[in-house]
């Protein structure tokens, strides 16, 4: 396989604080020479794990770019015993257009892995995190928030893995992040995702869901920033003390869980996030914008749990999530 056609402008094993770019060659109408710029900052103060932590792998999610941008600014070497690399726009070009994909290719970063060194902007980048940056680190940290089509209970997430020691430290770690509520994480399409990529290496893996809508918040993103340094006390790799509040420990059970639209329509949630249903209760109603003289069709749970997210804009169309809830875990 040929090399990788992104560099890096800082050494990523040096020790100390550099701030660079991580460059990609993108040939286009108004710049025949250009390039894909993404920043990222490289923190190294002595031996000890590895954390690679990432934001904006969907563009239009917010809350880990400000906690990333933040801790850019305030993480010094003296403060680690290992080394930090961060990354706080994954999909630069999404992210500049404030878009979930790419505007260059359309592509989707957590769909893309492991990604081609010869293929489109988003595969390149992909492969350059697959290849290059992930077997560095111990653990890794990629943030994400609904965007602007779905709301979020603020969460930190791990999933149920087939190696059980792994699966433990994935959830250690995600606990130890201390998000208002940790879920065991049920995915329904992951294939070609970063948290596939990561986990596949054997590496800690944690992920988030805070919030959503297409912006932030000050509570997520407060959520985030203490989340962050939470779990790299919990590494090992920043000194201090973690700051812990309560948190409610979820599960998905099954596919149960996922609520999708049957019809388009103007979507009326009749749960709010955080609520809790029963099997067969009314959890939204899909109202006909083509007629009035048309009951709208009932959405009713297929499972006893808590709506823990939910579809943000007013209109819906048939196939989109609806609806998704967990249940209490018995480790709470």
């Amino acid at each position: 396989m040929r090399d990788s056609p992104v560099q890096s402008t800082i050494a990523l094993n040096s020790s100390g604080k550099h701030y660079g770019h991580l460059v990609l060659p993108h040939s286009r109408d108004d710049s025949a020479w250009g390039s894909v710029m993404i920043p990222i900052t490289v923190i190294a103060g002595g031996s000890g794990p590895t954390a690679l932590l990432t934001g904006a792998n969907h563009g239009d999610e917010y809350e880990g770019p400000l906690a990333l941008l933040e801790l850019s600014q305030t993480l010094e070497p003296e403060h680690l015993r290992g080394r930090v690399i961060i990354v706080p726009f994954m999909n630069f070009p999404a992210f500049r257009a404030g878009t979930r994909t790419s505007p260059i290719d359309r592509g989707n970063m957590n769909r893309a892995f492991p990604g081609r060194p010869d293929g489109e902007i988003t595969e390149k980048i992909a492969d350059y995190f697959q290849r290059k940056l992930l077997p560095q680190a111990d653990i890794v940290l990629d943030f994400h928030s609904g965007g602007k089509t779905l709301d979020f209970l603020p969460y930190a997430a791990s999933h149920i893995l087939e190696n059980k020691e792994q699966e433990a430290r994935c959830r250690a770690a995600r606990d130890a992040f201390n998000a208002p509520y940790s879920l065991d994480m049920l995915e329904i399409d992951a294939v070609g995702m970063y948290d596939t990529a990561a986990e596949g290496l054997g590496k800690t893996f944690v992920t988030t869901e805070l919030g959503g809508g297409g912006t932030s918040t000050p509570e997520t993103v407060a959520i985030a920033r203490k989340g962050v340094r939470n779990l790299l006390i919990h590494a090992g790799i920043l000194t201090g003390t973690a700051a812990l509040s309560e948190s409610q420990h979820l599960t998905q059970p099954d596919e149960n869980c996922y609520h999708f639209a049957p019809i388009s329509g103007l979507v009326e949630l009749v749960v709010s996030l955080g609520g809790s249903l029963g099997r067969g209760d009314l959890l939204a109603r899909i109202w006909n914008t083509e007629s009035t003289g048309q009951p709208p069709q009932e959405i009713r749970a297929k499972m006893d749990g808590i709506l823990i997210t939910r579809h943000h804009p007013g209109l819906i169309k048939t196939g989109d999530c609806l609806a998704v809830l967990a249940v209490q875990s018995a480790n709470s």
